[in-house]
């Protein structure tokens, strides 16, 4: 990996956590998303006007990724409303590569050597104290609808990485590839809100827009930085880099959002970041 590809990773990083933020920071979830993935969308058809066209054997899984981000986002609003944005984004984030790597070893007879075995279990270690400490809710004990929406967001992660890492391959064009997914993942939930708030909802969004807006063309930002250095570089180093924004989001939580126990969080979420280094070591 070279420090180029490098320092897009560890941008992309930085820039997931930052749209994220901004997601949670917008109280009204709807509205929110609505600008956040409109905004998405319209970046994508500009982009996809002047960029070629996926190869045809990408279209299901570029239609099969809409659908689970659709889903990932809709999981991703319910988890910001219900728990701190310092404990559901490190806990969403890190679920999916242990999920990925375990699944592969149960499913597919992926074998796991001694230091796989150990970021599984380092990992879990940081995901648990993730669930244990700083919980919104009665006392210290775990807010469990929090905790399930955060870790089907994971699920869903990890289920469009497979997905988008086979289907970008088959593209024959990164950008082009990304243009259109955005474009259609992005049209699902305002055509909700139009659905729910009809010819009131230009006027609702008005507040949302500038840090909306500004949050699509991170969140563009990112996913594109993330597949254009799979094109650059080995998979599993620059998975293990991305990873870092788990870190990033525990402390955003922690610093800008005042939320309680930001040093266990942070700590916990270093943790989780080790193991998952330590499972993608011989990958």
């Amino acid at each position: 990996m070279t420090p180029l590809v490098a320092a897009a990773v560890v941008l992309a990083a930085i820039t997931h956590a930052s749209w994220n933020a901004i997601a949670h920071h917008l109280k009204d979830r709807l509205l929110a998303f609505t600008v956040l993935t409109g905004g998405g969308a319209l970046i994508g058809a500009a982009m996809a006007c002047f960029v070629p066209l996926p190869a045809a054997e990408s279209w299901p899984y570029l239609l099969t990724s809409a659908a689970i981000h659709v889903a990932y986002l809709v999981l991703l609003m319910r988890s910001f409303t219900l728990g701190d944005f310092g404990q559901m984004y490190p806990i969403a984030r890190g679920t999916a590569p242990l999920v990925v790597t375990v699944a592969a070893a149960v499913f597919v007879g992926e074998r796991i050597d001694s230091w796989q075995l150990t970021g599984v279990a380092v990992a879990c270690a940081g995901l648990v104290g993730l669930a244990l400490w700083g919980i919104r809710g009665a006392g210290r004990r775990p807010h469990w609808p929090a905790l399930t929406a955060a870790l089907a967001t994971g699920l869903a992660i990890a289920a469009y990485t497979v997905v988008d890492g086979v289907g970008v391959r088959a593209s024959g064009s990164t950008l082009g590839y990304i243009a259109w997914l955005m474009l259609i993942q992005g049209l699902a939930i305002p055509a909700y809100a139009v659905y729910r708030h009809g010819r009131a909802l230009p006027s609702l969004l008005r507040p949302y827009a500038p840090r909306g807006l500004f949050g699509a063309a991170l969140s563009f930002a990112a996913y594109a930085l993330v597949l254009w250095a799979q094109t650059r570089a080995p998979l599993a180093p620059i998975a293990a880099l991305r990873e870092s924004s788990i870190i990033v989001g525990a402390a955003i939580g922690a610093v800008f959002f005042k939320e309680r126990f930001g040093a266990p969080r942070i700590a916990a979420a270093a943790l989780m970041v080790l193991g998952i280094s330590l499972m993608l070591r011989t990958a």
